[in-house]
């Protein structure tokens, strides 16, 4: 080998180990700052967790607290319906009853009318 090939090769190796040393502190560098975004993203994280938690809890509780509003909700609405068929049943007790009451009302007038008739053709026979 050559003196100047062997300056060449020294050159290049001091090059490469220059910049395979300044890439090593980069990447550390870059690694210790990773590592404090990592910290501070633990820190806020664990407030958070512990608060979304508490909101699913929360949230648990005012499902089961709808849900029992709906029951009785529903039981009120079959209640209501009970009533409404009850009425429905008055209502056609009431409206028969009126019926029979027509009748009864005509039937006696009739009778009051052929009556009268009777006892008006009575007086001039």
């Amino acid at each position: 080998m050559t003196p100047i090939f062997q300056a060449v090769v020294v050159v290049c190796v001091v090059a490469l180990t220059a910049a395979l040393i300044a890439t090593l502190m980069s990447l550390k560098h870059t690694a210790s700052r990773a590592a404090s975004v990592l910290e501070l993203v633990e820190r806020e994280l664990r407030p958070l967790a512990s608060q979304l938690e508490a909101l699913a809890e929360e949230l648990r509780g005012l499902s089961r607290q709808a849900t029992r509003e709906l029951e009785r909700v529903s039981v009120v609405v079959r209640r209501v319906e009970d009533v409404s068929l009850a009425v429905v049943r008055i209502a056609s007790v009431v409206g028969t009853l009126t019926k029979v009451g027509r009748m009864a009302g005509a039937a006696a007038g009739l009778r009051k009318g052929l009556g009268t008739f009777v006892s008006r053709m009575k007086g001039r026979g």
